[in-house]
C-alpha cells in the first residue's frame, strides 16, 4: 500500500485538512476495483459530465446522492429467481458504489441513462460575491472625498430638495383657494377704493 506523508506540508499551511483527506481517498480508490468504468469530461467553461458504463442496469436500480461535496453513485442489481447455466460470464452484474469529490460551488444539474451509459451533468456556479470585481481608479486625486464628507453632502442635498419642494407647493397653491383670504382681500379692495374716492 502506497502512503504519502503530508506532515511537512501541514507544518507550513493552515486550513488544508480537506486536501489531505482528498489525497488519501484518491489513493484508496486507485487500489479498489475499477468497476464500473467511467469518464470525466469538460463540456464547457463551467460544465462537466461524468459518464459511467452500466450495462444491464435499469434507472430504478441506480441511486445518485450528493452530500458535503461528495457525489455518490450506487447500483444494486436485483437478483433474478431463475439460475442461468453460463459457460462464460463476462458481464458484471454486481452491485457497486463510486464516490467523486466535488470542488466548491460544483452542483449536480441532472442525470440521464441512455444505451447503458449513465451521464451525470455538473455545473459550477460561483456566487456573485466571489466573482472578481473591477475597481475604477479616480484620475483627480484632489477631488476625492472622505466617507464622512460624502454623507454630509448627501444630507445637505436632501434638505435642499425638501426646501425647494415646499416652496414649489406653496407657490403652486391657487390664490383663491381659501375663502377667508378671499373675504379679507375683497374688504381691503373696497376700503382702498373708498379712501381713493
Amino acid at each position: 500500500m502506497n502512503t504519502i506523508d503530508l506532515t511537512p506540508f501541514y507544518r507550513s499551511s493552515v486550513g488544508f485538512d480537506r486536501l489531505g483527506s482528498l489525497i488519501d481517498s484518491a489513493m484508496r480508490s486507485e487500489q479498489s476495483a475499477g468497476y464500473p468504468p467511467y469518464n470525466i469530461e469538460v463540456v464547457g467553461e463551467s460544465q462537466y459530465a461524468i459518464t459511467l458504463a452500466l450495462a444491464g442496469f435499469d434507472d430504478s436500480e441506480i441511486d445518485i446522492q450528493t452530500e458535503k461535496g461528495v457525489l455518490t453513485v450506487k447500483g444494486k442489481k436485483e437478483t433474478k429467481n431463475e439460475k442461468a447455466n453460463y459457460l462464460h460470464q463476462g458481464i458484471a452484474n454486481r452491485s457497486f458504489e463510486r464516490k467523486f469529490n466535488l470542488a466548491d460551488y460544483v452542483e449536480v444539474s441532472g442525470a440521464s441513462l441512455d444505451k447503458g451509459l449513465l451521464t451525470i451533468h455538473l455545473l459550477r456556479e460561483i456566487p456573485e460575491a466571489m466573482k472578481p470585481k473591477k475597481i475604477a481608479i479616480n484620475s483627480n486625486a484632489g477631488d476625492t472625498l472622505s466617507v464622512e464628507d460624502k454623507v454630509a453632502n448627501q444630507n445637505n442635498s436632501t434638505l435642499e430638495n425638501k426646501v425647494v419642494e415646499n416652496k414649489v407647493v406653496e407657490n403652486s397653491a391657487p390664490a383663491n383657494s381659501n375663502p377667508a383670504n378671499n373675504a379679507s382681500e375683497s374688504y381691503l379692495n373696497e376700503a382702498s377704493k373708498g379712501q381713493a374716492a
